[in-house]
This record gives structure tokens, sequence and C-alpha cells, in this order.
């Protein structure tokens, strides 16, 4: 029988709306609360600082931003993006969009970053990382491609993409957090609790 890591004490705030990282922290059991950043990811823009400081900087102003407000609280931030080649795939615009992003990802390797941050304003805590994940992706048929853009699986995901939803259909193998290319690198997250647990 497996037995379950402590989970901290203390209730955290999410700075997300996304379902998927509420699912994983809640099954990982953990216990959140909801509040989510009024952050502009556009404002953010990722020339010359690359995939992985765009993602934590992005990440950092979200837990700010929400810490800002709730001062005594723990604030999780964060932040994915799919990088093909050094290019930035964030979520599509539209069905088209999906489809050109699609093709693109599927043709060769591509990473997922998610970049997390932990603030805490009144002990002044601020940490911030990122985990990378590779994924090797089968070679899709016409017909997959179209059921996947009809299917509206794309729509609020880095990459056009959910792996829990399209799986071995989609995906040959994958290097690093599985949770990772869900939306949250959950092997990070426990580490990095179990820092300001001991701390």
């Amino acid at each position: 029988m497996t037995t379950l890591p402590p989970k901290p004490s203390e209730e955290f705030i999410l700075a997300s709306a996304s379902p998927r990282r509420k699912l994983l922290l809640e099954r990982a059991g953990y216990r959140i609360k909801i509040i989510v950043s009024n952050v502009d990811e556009s404002a953010f823009a990722a020339v010359g600082i690359g995939s992985i400081e765009h993602t934590k900087q992005l990440a950092l102003a979200k837990a700010t931003d929400v810490a800002g407000k709730n001062p005594s609280a723990l604030v999780l931030g964060a932040d994915t993006v799919v990088d093909f080649d050094g290019q930035i795939i964030g979520k599509p615009d539209d069905a088209d969009h999906a489809e050109q992003i699609t093709r693109l990802l599927f043709s060769a390797p591509h990473k997922v970053i998610t970049g997390v941050a932990f603030v805490k304003i009144d002990t002044g805590l601020k940490i911030v990382e990122a985990a990378t994940t590779t994924v090797y992706p089968k070679k899709l048929t016409e017909q997959q491609i179209a059921d996947h853009i009809e299917g509206n699986g794309w729509q609020g995901k880095a990459g056009a993409y959910g792996i829990q939803e399209t799986g071995d259909e989609f995906v040959e193998q994958i290097k690093g957090s599985f949770t990772n290319v869900i939306g949250l690198p959950m092997e990070l997250i426990e580490k990095l609790l179990k820092t300001i647990e001991s701390n």
C-alpha cells in the first residue's frame, strides 16, 4: 500500500481559472481556494527572454497580483506554453488557428513548459521555477486532425490539445512530467511546498 506524503497544513490560493490545475491539486490532496488574477498576459512580451523565463515571469505576475490583495495567504501562480523550436505556441484564437497549430506541433517533438510561482506577501516569500516536458508526437491522419478540430477539444489549451483527452492517439512518448502537459508539474509543486513547509 502506497503512503501519500503529508500535505501542507495551510490552504493556499490558486491564481488560475484552469479546471485542470484545480483538479490536479485536489486529487493530490491539497486544500485550495481559487482567486483568478487580473494579469493581462498579452502585456508580457516573450521576445528576447525565451520560453522558460517568459512562463516564470507570467507565473510570478499572476501570483503577485492575487497575493497583493491577500497578503497573509500563500498563492500559487502558473503559466504554461508550448515551445516549438524556440517559438512560443499559446492558446488558439479560433478553429483555423487551432488547425495550423496542430499541424505544426504534430510534425516534430515539442516542449511543454510551465512556470510556477509561490508568493506570500507578509513573510516575503517568493519562489519561482519552471518545468519542461518534451512531447514526441505521432503522425496524425487528415481525419484525426479534422475530428480534433471539429470536437473543440483544442479550446482554451496551449498548443491546441489536452493530453488527458488525446492521450495515446496523439502522443508517442513524453520525457518529463506527465502532469505538466495537463497543466501543472505536480512533482515540482510537491518539492516547492515541502521547501516552504520546512522553512
